[in-house]
């Protein structure tokens, strides 16, 4: 059974089909999985022993345009994929599927290019994401989340590098939180006074902070002196994950790190949602998680993804979530 995943997706969608693999391995055990995603999504699932083969489509690069689409579907055509599965809704991934001729392609009822699938699932907007995912392999398990975790893989190379900046640093046995002040959206940002305010309260407090992020969160003005340890820019995901897999507890806006911690039981999320809202599927698939809100607030949510700016102008659904009631769940988390 040879059996093909398209899914180009932001990094937090790919971490969160992680559990579908699994899935997919235990209906069909002899199964062969290639998985097509972009080049950040791929550096993410490395190591993944359930997966046979990773294909980059690098959109931008190597199969930009429409030339690229065709010439990376001829290839996956060669194959002759027994099954195609396509969570991502996008055209070009339904027109990628298709271009593959595999007899049976299943993707979602709502995806553009639909018309393009063989079999369509239901895209149930009251389930968690992983759950809609594992929808692609028939009726959801009971107890999916206890029963089909996030998983990712930390190289021994990643693992060496993040012992070095613990033992560099003195963070063995330490009470270690990790700031995660990003996002692409900046209704999505939590302001960025209330993570310093944050930061100064846990340094006072004599705890071990690091901030996180990729190299866009560099241009943020964090502080990061007085011993904070800034990482931004400076780990690959799968460092980044064995980072979340040691901390204590990660305070994080609606973004990629509340799924890659979702992958460690032992780390306390806390996310922060503004614009949007859980019941988009998109909260800690992980049970060791709080998300904090604005509840009651008419104009929630306002998007699925965010936006640039306050539609309302007040930005009440972050400007109201307090850095000193977010400084009390984050000792509260530490205590237990």
């Amino acid at each position: 059974m040879k059996i093909l995943i398209i899914h180009t997706a932001f990094i937090g969608d790919i971490v969160l089909s992680t559990p579908l693999i699994k899935r997919i391995k235990e209906v069909y055990p002899e199964s062969k999985i290639t998985y097509v995603t972009t080049p950040v999504g791929a550096s993410i699932l490395r190591n993944n022993e359930d997966i046979t083969e990773i294909i980059e489509y690098d959109k931008r690069g190597t199969h930009s345009g429409f030339k690229g689409l065709i010439a990376l579907g001829r290839r996956l055509r060669y194959e002759n994929f027994n099954l195609v599965l396509t969570p991502h809704r996008y055209l070009r991934s339904s027109i990628l599927s298709w271009l593959t001729r595999s007899p049976k392609r299943i993707g979602y009822d709502t995806a553009s290019g639909a018309i393009l699938f063989t079999d369509k699932v239901k895209y149930d907007k009251e389930k968690h994401e992983v759950e809609k995912l594992l929808s692609f392999m028939g009726e959801i398990p009971k107890n999916s989340r206890e029963d089909y975790p996030i998983e990712l893989y930390p190289s021994k190379k990643d693992t060496e590098i993040i012992n070095r900046i613990w033992e560099e640093n003195g963070l063995e046995n330490e009470d270690v939180v990790a700031i995660a002040p990003g996002s692409k959206w900046f209704t999505k940002k939590w302001p960025l006074e209330y993570f310093n305010k944050v930061i100064d309260l846990l340094i006072e407090n004599n705890k071990k902070v690091i901030v996180i992020g990729g190299k866009d969160e560099m241009f943020l003005n964090v502080h990061t002196s007085k011993g904070v340890i800034d990482l931004r820019g400076k780990t690959t995901l799968l460092e980044l994950a064995e980072v979340l897999r040691r901390v204590r507890v990660v305070l994080t806006n609606d973004s990629s790190p509340i799924h890659i911690a979702s992958a460690f039981k032992n780390t306390r999320i806390i996310a922060l949602f503004g614009p949007t809202v859980k019941e988009f599927g998109f909260f800690p698939w992980s049970e060791n998680s709080e998300v904090l809100e604005i509840e009651g607030l008419p104009c929630r949510p306002c998007g699925i993804h965010g936006g640039n700016k306050c539609p309302k102008g007040h930005f009440k659904c972050m400007l109201e979530i307090k850095p000193e009631k977010v400084f009390d769940k984050i000792l509260q988390a530490l205590k237990r």
